[in-house]
């Protein structure tokens, strides 16, 4: 049973690597995957796993994009150092909205909308809207950090609040706010990026504390493995999409989403 278990851990650790960083909501795939694997452990370690193995995908962002994230890098210019330290007020000030409401709501966002009905609806909308949103591109005004202002940056934050209603995706909520905000392709993806490391630090740390870390060792155990295999995966599906995006647009995300939006819906609703 205690391997079955961790191979769970393995299996959605991989399922949060992949889906956590393209446009179509991790929480989506981890509802649908666990529906077939289910643990066999505590309710509340259940709801913690799914928020902490984040936590690993966090560690990949620092770890492919640590020289542009550190300011104190000795072979950076004065100039550089200041931009560094320009882009990560930027991150902090869009995180503020996410971190707001996330922490006043947190609880009954949870109880009201962690639902399959929810997570299939809001998959479609998107789904749709990165269609709609590809097809009347313009051209992008924001092709350097240097020129994503700080007004933008905190509406990009507001499009990241939208994330907290399961389904949506938080990487598609902010690469698609940052889009229409003129960024481009690029630009508004590795932005998601780096508005997650507060975000998913920020929510993990929260659900720990709210468990109040009561858990077993299989289950500790089960959580840094998943997180640990989060870490691992998540570092090629960046580099993946960043090089994917260089050549190709949204709208295969759009379609995927709508697609995985009507097997939910069927599934939960028809099948189960």
């Amino acid at each position: 049973m205690e391997i079955l278990e961790i191979l769970k851990a393995i299996i959605l650790g991989i399922v949060q690597g992949i889906t956590e960083w393209l446009p179509v909501s991790s929480t989506g795939h981890l509802i649908l995957v666990e529906e077939f694997i289910k643990f066999k452990l505590s309710e509340v370690f259940v709801s913690t796993f799914f928020v902490v193995i984040q936590f690993g995908s966090i560690l990949a962002v620092v770890f492919l994009f640590f020289r542009k994230l550190n300011p104190f890098d000795g072979n950076k210019t004065i100039v550089e150092r200041k931009e560094t330290l320009s882009l990560w007020t930027k991150i902090i000030v869009a995180s503020v909205p996410l971190g707001i409401i996330g922490f006043l709501f947190d609880d009954i966002i949870e109880s009201a909308l962690y639902n399959p009905t929810t997570v299939s609806l809001m998959l479609i909308i998107y789904g749709v809207l990165f269609i709609v949103v590809e097809s009347r591109r313009r051209k992008p005004k924001i092709k350097e950090f240097t020129q994503l202002s700080y007004t933008t940056a905190i509406f990009i934050g507001m499009f990241q609040m939208l994330a907290l209603v399961p389904g949506t995706s938080r990487s598609g909520a902010t690469i698609l706010g940052a889009v229409l905000l003129g960024s481009s392709r690029y630009i508004a993806a590795e932005f998601s990026f780096f508005l997650a490391m507060p975000a998913m630090l920020g929510a993990s740390g929260y659900k720990l504390i709210k468990s109040g870390f009561v858990f077993s060792g299989l289950e500790w155990l089960a959580l840094g493995v998943g997180s640990l295999v989060a870490f691992v995966v998540s570092i090629f599906a960046i580099k993946f999409f960043m090089n994917f995006i260089k050549k190709n647009n949204f709208k295969i995300f759009g379609f995927y989403r709508i697609l995985l939006g009507i097997i939910v819906l069927v599934y939960f609703y028809f099948v189960s």
